[in-house]
């Protein structure tokens, strides 16, 4: 259960900082839009800005976790501090968890009319 509550609570985080991302780059999304690009390609760019961001920091997760899980070896009893079928889905659920929370933003964003995009500051 803590597991579920810390994924759901980094879910939210991210979404935030998604969402800010998304709430700066307002003014270039409404540009783009109003030079005829389609809702599609405007999420696929920021949804592959953000795809970077989540996997350099799952990169980066992993691997700090093995060095620090071997110190935690003795706090562990029966469990392997090294075990790829715990880091797997784990990373997988926060990679997809981090896509959809940086997906719902952009798409919010992409249905605004480019002039009132462009208006806002």
């Amino acid at each position: 259960m803590l597991g579920v509550f810390a994924l759901g609570l980094a879910t939210v985080g991210m979404s935030g900082v998604f969402g800010f991302v998304v709430q700066q780059r307002t003014k270039e999304i409404g540009i783009r839009m109003a030079l005829g690009a389609r809702p599609a390609q405007v999420v696929g760019l920021v949804l592959a800005g953000a795809s970077r961001a989540v996997f350099m920091g799952l990169a980066a997760g992993l691997l700090a976790a093995a060095p620090i899980s071997k110190m935690m070896q003795r706090h562990l009893s029966g469990v392997n501090p090294i075990d790829p079928a715990a880091y797997i889905p784990v990373a997988a659920a926060l990679a997809v968890s981090a896509l959809a929370a940086s997906y719902w933003p952009v798409r919010r964003a992409t249905r605004i009319e480019p002039m009132s995009a462009l208006r806002c500051e």
